[in-house]
C-alpha cells in the first residue's frame, strides 16, 4: 500500500529584493539604480569603503529611509508605505543602542513589550533568545557589567527576539577587538545557520565578508558592482576595484587580444603576451586592458628555471605560513609572489614567474 503523499512544506521567507532601487540625498545620489534578489535564508554581505551606499541601502529596506525611486519587496509585498515597525524585518545597529537602565532580559524583552505580548511569551521568548546567545546566567546584569562580546550577544538576541524574516546588520562586529572579532564571526554564522533567517551585513571588512557570507555584492559610489560567491569575487573578479579590495594582487596593464567573455585570450604587454581568461567581457581587442594575478598563483623558480618572466628577486619576507618575495621585472616594474617556507634563492639572484592562464583574469583597464 502506498504512503500518503508528504504534505507540502511550506515555502521559505525573507525573500528580499531591490528593483531598480535609488535614494539621492539632494543631488547625491547614495543607491544608484541597485537591483538585488536576496534567496531565503542566506547571509549576504554588502561589503565597500566609508560612503559607498552600503549602509543606506540596509535603511532603505527597514524603512528608515524611502527610496527616491525603485521597489523593495520582501516575499513579494512591495514595502512602499510600511513603517519599520510594521516590517517583517529588524535591524542591529553598529552601536548597539542598549538601554543602560535596563537588565540584559530587559533590554531583550523591550521591542515585545513595544508589541503588546503577554508577559509569559514575552518572558518565554526571551529565555529563548538569551539560552540560544549562550547568556541566560546574565539576564539580570546591566550593560556596564558586561564585555563587548557580551553586549554584541545581548544586541542580536533583542533583534531576534521579534523573529524577524530578514535581520539587517550593520558592521555587528565593528566594536570587537581582532580576536573576539574573530571568534563572533564563527558565532554568527554558527546561529545563523540553525535560525534560518536572512541575514544581510554590512561590512567594510573583506575577510569578516568572505567568513560570513554565502554571497557578497560589492558597492562603489551607490552602485553593485558585482555579486557572487567569496571564491568566485577572488577568483573571478570583474574590475581592477574588486580584484584589489578582494586581496592582494599583481595588475599589468596592456592591450587586449582577440577573443572575448568566457574563453582564453592573449594581453599583449611590456612583458611580452601573456594568457588569461577573460571571464567577464573585458573590451574589444585592441581596447586597454589589465591582467591580474593573486601572488600564491606565481610559481617562482631559481636559476636554471627556462619558463615564466625573467627578473631579479629583491627581497623575501618571511610571513609563517609563507614567504612573500618581490620580483623586479626588466620593465622596473615588481611583482609579488608568494610560496610555501622553506630554503630559495636569496635576494639578487635570477628568477622567473610562471602561472597558467586559467590562474590569471583580464579586466577592463577602467579604473573601477
Amino acid at each position: 500500500m502506498p504512503n500518503p503523499a508528504s504534505p507540502t512544506p511550506p515555502p521559505a521567507t525573507g525573500r528580499l529584493r531591490f528593483e531598480a532601487v535609488s535614494k539621492r540625498f539632494g543631488s547625491h545620489p547614495a543607491v544608484d539604480g541597485v537591483d538585488l534578489d536576496l534567496a531565503p535564508g542566506q547571509v549576504f554581505c554588502l561589503l565597500g569603503p566609508s560612503g559607498c551606499g552600503k549602509s543606506t541601502l540596509l535603511r532603505l529596506a527597514a524603512g528608515f529611509e524611502s527610496p527616491s525611486s525603485g521597489t523593495i519587496l520582501l516575499d513579494g509585498q512591495d514595502l512602499a508605505g510600511v513603517p519599520p515597525h510594521r516590517r517583517p524585518v529588524n535591524m542591529m545597529f553598529q552601536s548597539y543602542a542598549l538601554f543602560p537602565h535596563r537588565d540584559v532580559a530587559g533590554n531583550v524583552a523591550y521591542g515585545l513589550e513595544r508589541e503588546g505580548l503577554a508577559r509569559a511569551e514575552i518572558a518565554a521568548r526571551v529565555g529563548e533568545m538569551l539560552r540560544l546567545v549562550q547568556l541566560d546566567p546574565l539576564s539580570a546584569r546591566r550593560p556596564d557589567q558586561l564585555s563587548g562580546g557580551q553586549r554584541q550577544r545581548v544586541a542580536l538576541a533583542r533583534a531576534l527576539a521579534k523573529r524577524p524574516r530578514v535581520l539587517l546588520l550593520d558592521e555587528p562586529l565593528g566594536a570587537l577587538d581582532r580576536a573576539l572579532r574573530e571568534e563572533t564571526q564563527g558565532e554568527l554564522r554558527a546561529l545563523q545557520r540553525r535560525l534560518g533567517t536572512t541575514f544581510v551585513v554590512v561590512t567594510h571588512d573583506p575577510a569578516e565578508a568572505m567568513v560570513l557570507a554565502d554571497r557578497i555584492g560589492v558597492m562603489a559610489a551607490g552602485r553593485l558592482v558585482q555579486v557572487g560567491s567569496a571564491a568566485a569575487l577572488y577568483e573571478r573578479p570583474a574590475t581592477r576595484y574588486v580584484a584589489g579590495l578582494l586581496g592582494d594582487v599583481n595588475l599589468i596593464e596592456g592591450r587586449l587580444g582577440e577573443g572575448g567573455a568566457g574563453a582564453s585570450r592573449g594581453l599583449d604587454t611590456p612583458l611580452g603576451r601573456l594568457q588569461a581568461l577573460d571571464h567577464h567581457g573585458a573590451g574589444p581587442a585592441g581596447a586597454p586592458g589589465l591582467l591580474a594575478v593573486r601572488p600564491e598563483r606565481l610559481s617562482l623558480a631559481g636559476e636554471g628555471a627556462r619558463e615564466g618572466l625573467a627578473g631579479t628577486l629583491l627581497e623575501a619576507t618571511y610571513l609563517g605560513d609563507r614567504i612573500l618575495y618581490r620580483v623586479g621585472m626588466a620593465d622596473g616594474r615588481v611583482l609579488r609572489a608568494s610560496g610555501p617556507p622553506g630554503p630559495g634563492p636569496g635576494a639578487g639572484a635570477p628568477v622567473r614567474l610562471a602561472f597558467s592562464s586559467d590562474a590569471a583574469s583580464l579586466l577592463p583597464a577602467d579604473p573601477a
